[in-house]
């Protein structure tokens, strides 16, 4: 196995998500013992942002680390602990809303991929970025 940062490079749905956490300077977090519950959006998922977003976020590191901080979870939280919660409290500090109603939904985002292992935590692959309020 490998540690989620090399495990979201393999897959190659990540490219962006990866490029902003070498930008935050979180790599070294990320391939950091954990565990860590991480709810990764895709490229696709990027390019739903407004025209010019990932740009001046990468532009401004604090809110850049403060919106990937928002993705992620302390704690190897699996797809079916998480279909349990309401909520869960991000590493930036505030909580995302979680609804398994139908499918599983963090926010607004849908869960499109659920429990892709990496060994220090687990990936949830989400279809819109996170944005913390």
């Amino acid at each position: 196995m490998a540690n989620i940062i090399d495990t979201a490079t393999n897959n190659g749905s990540f490219t962006t998500l990866v490029a902003a956490i070498q930008a935050a300077g979180l790599v070294d977090t990320l391939k950091g013992p954990g565990p860590f519950t991480v709810f990764a959006p895709t490229d696709e998922a990027f390019k739903k942002l407004p025209a010019g977003t990932v740009d001046a976020l990468l532009k401004d590191i604090p809110k850049l680390k403060k919106i990937l901080t928002y993705h992620v979870v302390s704690g190897k939280v699996l797809a079916a602990d998480v279909a349990k919660l309401k909520t869960a409290t991000t590493v930036e500090g505030s909580d995302v809303k979680i609804d398994a109603s139908n499918g599983v939904k963090i926010n607004d985002a849908k869960v499109a991929t659920a429990d892709v292992a990496a060994d220090n935590g687990v990936i949830h692959v989400i279809d819109t970025v996170l944005i913390p309020a």
